[in-house]
Order: structure tokens, then sequence, then C-alpha cells
């Protein structure tokens, strides 16, 4: 049972190989196939078996000396036109292979802005994310098609080298069936390939990791001023060990059916047709010389087609398991579904009796959330780390659906608004901000810049963000590429700037809630509140939502919620919870008395 489900699996994953390739670049199997055939029977049936037994025939004098030049000459053509032919379908697989890969590449992107954010935080799920990409990063999709097609121009030219020796002598049928068990061995050694594979799948994993992160810039000073390095050595030869084990573990049962095809599926039959056909030539002479050579060459040529089938169809299984991981990524179906209203301009956001648990967590990151925002107002939800402020701003731009409670926007529930027509309202920047490797203005604006106008918006976006002072020393100014490893007079950033081109973008888009998610985390206390009313200043009339766990700045917000243990444990004013004398006005006190020394701190303003 378990053997037929395997069967079944293994033939869906080709069958949707097939069918994605013929969708993205149609006729790209088709002209690999007509290639394969064209090319194989010509040299394995054609020039091998056909030629050579007719130049023997003339040779052995049934044919005169006009003959053997005309037939040369036929064959020289055919193997001209045969070249040609090879040469135009490359031209043409070159094409559709580039067509391919432009289709499916838009269709794995095209699905990646649709997947749920949960599905990043999820291993497996993102373990078949990148196994789907590797389908073109690492040409899994041409040695697909290769094998596959090899299969069929294998089979049709053996066919044809078989039934032409049968006609010469019938009983050669018999000493073919030999080469059957082969075939039936091979696909058992296959299946304990795709095994060995799975089984290997982690440990790949892991070596790929460590490879990953010791190249990395992000871990360089780590790495050299600890001993991870040596934790992570340790990880990687331990994948290695176990990836011994398990081909220790498949080697001897692979080992023993390559022994055993080897013996009956290429030696013996080649072996028997030798002294068969040396017997029937030598000894009882009523075999031609042409017939005899035919032979011999039609059964080596035999044993290499079933040999090139057999490698070919394990090759297939296994590379029609990147498809697998392909269509689970494609087939997905998103938690996070928009319905049809479009979203207006804000009026007022509220969050109603919300809980939250992350999937296969025990316990809530957010219990009972009420919280309302209105237009115009700033508001600053404070806590310490682990409050669960991050993940209300997940919830607040629909990357998750809490299980209780709802979410309003201008009262009605954010499931009936259309995604798209909702988060461009947002105006966001988040904990964990990144800057690309394009220049400043396209990572402001986060598309290429294509007017006068744009330039103009890009310029006050990063004076806003207090990023304009240092954006006009850079070489090339906006257009000065972030990083070097694209472009050599490209240029690093100190965490605080690269935080300021962050900010940028917020105030380049046309937007009506902005939320920063700990957008002065790389900044000191005093650059924070400068940047903090530089921020008020220039989001007048918009609302805003500050999320720290720094309180050098909430003071100039028009509302406080203090979050904890999942819970908001406290609300009001800067000055209402100073009174309140609760968690707030501890959190403050202690923030405020490290920093009250430095210049234009908390306690000076």
């Amino acid at each position: 049972m378990k053997n037929k489900k395997e069967k079944s699996g293994i033939m869906k994953n080709v069958f949707y190989a097939v069918k994605t390739i013929k969708d993205c670049a149609p006729g790209f199997i088709s002209f690999q196939l007509f290639s394969m055939v064209g090319n194989w029977f010509f040299t394995g049936f054609i020039q091998e078996i056909l030629f050579l037994r007719m130049v023997l025939k003339i040779i052995e004098g049934n044919g005169t000396y006009k003959d053997f030049v005309f037939t040369v000459l036929m064959f020289a053509g055919a193997g001209v036109l045969s070249k040609f032919a090879n040469n135009f379908f490359d031209w043409l697989l070159n094409i559709k292979s580039k067509v391919f890969y432009k289709n499916l590449n838009k269709k794995i992107f095209e699905k990646a802005k649709t997947v749920d954010i949960e599905c990043y935080e999820n291993p497996e799920f993102f373990d078949r994310y990148k196994r789907a990409t590797e389908i073109l990063t690492e040409n899994h999709y041409l040695q697909f098609v290769v094998n596959y097609s090899s299969i069929f121009a294998d089979a049709l030219t053996g066919i044809f080298i078989a039934a032409y020796v049968i006609s010469i002598d019938p009983k050669i049928l018999l000493i073919l069936l030999l080469i059957l068990p082969m075939l039936i061995l091979q696909s058992y050694k296959g299946r304990l390939e795709v095994k060995k594979d799975r089984e290997m799948t982690f440990n790949k994993r892991t070596k790929a990791y460590v490879k990953r992160v010791i190249y990395l810039k992000d871990f360089s000073k780590d790495m050299r001023t600890s001993s991870v390095l040596d934790i992570l050595h340790d990880r990687y030869t331990q994948a290695v060990s176990h990836n011994r084990e398990i081909i220790k573990k498949y080697g001897y049962k692979a080992g023993f059916f390559e022994t055993f095809t080897g013996l009956f599926g290429r030696a013996l039959p080649v072996i028997i047709a030798y002294i068969y056909a040396t017997y029937r030539y030598a000894v009882k002479k009523n075999l031609h010389l042409a017939d005899f050579s035919v032979i011999m060459t039609a059964m080596d040529n035999i044993k290499g087609i079933v040999n090139d089938m057999g490698s070919a169809i394990n090759t297939t299984r296994k590379e029609a398991l990147y498809f697998e991981n392909l269509r689970a990524f494609l087939e997905y179906e998103p938690k996070v579904v928009g319905g049809s209203k479009e979203a207006e301009e804000l009026e007022t956001l509220e969050f109603r009796n919300v809980t939250f648990t992350y999937p296969g967590a025990e316990k809530p990151t957010l219990k009972n959330i009420n919280v309302i925002f209105n237009k115009g107002e700033t508001t600053a939800i404070v806590g310490h780390n682990g409050a669960g402020k991050t993940t209300f701003v997940k919830l607040l731009l629909r990357f998750y659906d809490p299980q209780e409670g709802v979410i309003l926007y201008n009262g009605v529930d954010l499931k009936e608004y259309n995604l798209q027509s909702l988060r461009k309202r947002f105006a966001t920047v988040f904990q964990d901000y990144k800057v690309f490797a394009l220049s400043v203005a396209e990572n402001v604006i986060c598309k290429e810049v294509e007017t006068a106008e744009e330039i103009s918006e890009i310029a006050k976006a990063l004076e806003n963000s207090g990023a304009g002072t240092f954006v006009s020393r850079l070489p090339e100014k906006e257009n000065t590429v972030l990083t070097r490893e694209f472009d050599e007079k490209g240029t690093g950033l100190s965490g605080g700037e690269q935080q300021k081109v962050a900010v940028a973008r917020m105030f380049a888009k046309d937007y009506d809630f902005a939320v920063l998610d700990e957008p002065s985390s790389a900044l000191d206390p005093v650059a924070e509140y400068k940047m903090y009313e530089t921020l008020i200043e220039a989001t007048k009339n918009k609302t805003v939502v500050y999320i720290s766990h720094r309180l050098s700045s909430v003071v100039l917000s028009d509302k406080i919620y203090v979050f904890g243990n999942g819970i908001v444990q406290e609300s009001g004013t800067h000055d209402e919870l100073m009174q309140r004398q609760g968690i707030y006005a501890e959190m403050f006190t202690l923030q405020a008395s490290s920093y009250k020394d430095s210049e234009g701190s908390v306690d000076e303003q």
C-alpha cells in the first residue's frame, strides 16, 4: 500500500512538472524531445547500425564502388542535416529556457507577495519555498526536461534498434528479454535514491546555513569576538557525519542493485549475444559479416540505451521532487484574505476585545486588547521587550488575524477591506527595517525614479527624516547605491543612518496612518528626541502611532498605552500616567535618570 502511494506521488510530481513547464514555456519539452530523438536516432540507429550494414554489404560484394560512394554521400548529407537540425533546436531550446525562467520567476514572485507572513516564520514552509526557487537557481527544471525527454528518446531509439536486429535473427529477442530485470531493479534503486535524499535534507539545510552565516557580513563581528564559530563548525561536522551514515545505510543496497543490474542488464546479454553471433558467423557460417557486425554493435548500443534510461528515470524522479515543493508553494491558499470594500480616508481605528495567539504557541501574546486611534492623534504604545507591541503592529496591518475580538477601520471589520487598498492607507517603519542594494532614492520611494517631481519628493522626505544632511555628502548624493555589493562607488551607512533612510520611506508616501515600530532604536536619546520632534511636526493632521520600549519622547504624544504581559496595563496622557505613579511612571523615571545629564534630555525639555 505504501509503495502504491509512493508511486502515485512520484507520478503526480512528474505530471505536475510537465504541466508547469508546458504552461510557462509551450514547446520546451517537445523541442528537447525532437532534438534528442533526432540526434540519438541518427547516431545510434542510422549511422551506427543502418549505415554500417549497408557499407559492409557493399564491401562483401553486394554492390559497386559507385553504390559505396552514393551511400557515403547520402549518409554524409544526412549527418549535415542532423547537425543543422541540432543547432536549430539548441537555439530554440535556449530561447524556451529563458522564457520558462522568466515566467516561472514571475509566478513565484507574484505568489510570494500573497503568502501570509506566518509562512515565513514556519521553518518547514520556508524550506519548501527555498527549494521551490532552487528549480531556477540550480537549473533543476533543465535537468528535468533533459532527462524526461531522454526517457522517450532512448525508448524510441531502442525499439528501432531492437526491431531491426530481431528482423535479422528473431532469436535475439530472447537475449533482449534478459535486460528487462535491469529496468525493474533500476526502479527500486531510484526509490532508494529518493529516500536517501529526503533523509539527508535536514543535514543539507544545516550545512547550507553554516556556509551562509560564515560568508555574511552581519555575523562577521560576532564570529571574530566569540567562540560561536566552533559551535557552527561542530554543527557542520555533525551534519556531514550524519549524511555519511545515511549514505552508508543506503550504499550497500544501492551497491547490490548496481552490481546485479550491471551483470544482468549490461554484461550478460552482451556476452550471450556476442557468443551467439560469433557461433553463427564462425562455426555455422550462416551469418553475413554485415549482420554479424550489426548484432554486435546493436547489443552494445542497447546496453547503453537501457543504462541511460534507468539513470534518466531516477534523475527525473529526483528532479520532480523540487516541483512537489513548487506545487506546495504555488497552491498555498492564504489565510489572510481581503474583502471587496475599498478603504476610505481614516477616521478611527479600533481594537475591540482582541486576543491573539501565534500558531503552535500555548499562551496568547495579546489578551483582550481595547485600543482606539482617532484621526490626527499621535499615540504611543510602550512597554518592555516581549510585551506584544510588535505583534500589535502585525495585527494592525493585517499580517495576522486575531482569534477573538475584532479590529475596526472606520467602524468596519478590517476583513471586509481589500488588502491592497487598506495597506495603502498605512506608512510603516518596522523594527527590523531593511535597506536594499539600490540607490538612496530607490530605497526611499521603493521604485525607479522617473520624474523631477519624484526627485523633489525624495529630497523632502530625506530632510524630514533627518537623513538629508549626510545624504548630501555622499559621492552621488541620493543616487549613491547603498552597499558596494553591486557598485564600487556604493557606500555603507551606520545603523542610525540606515534607520533615517527607512523613516524617509514614510514621508515619501501618501498615507493616513503612520506606524513607527521602534523608529529610533539605532539612535542615542538626544538624536531620538530630535527625530520625534521632527516627526511630529512633519506628520501634522496625520494619525501616528509610535511603538517603543524607550520613553524619552513619548511626552509629545496625545495618548499613551502601556503594554505588559500581553494586556493594556495603563493608558492616558504623559501627565496623567505620571500622576498615577504606576508602571509607566516607574519606567519613565528609571529611563530618564540614565541620561538626565545629556544635552537636550527629556528632563530639560
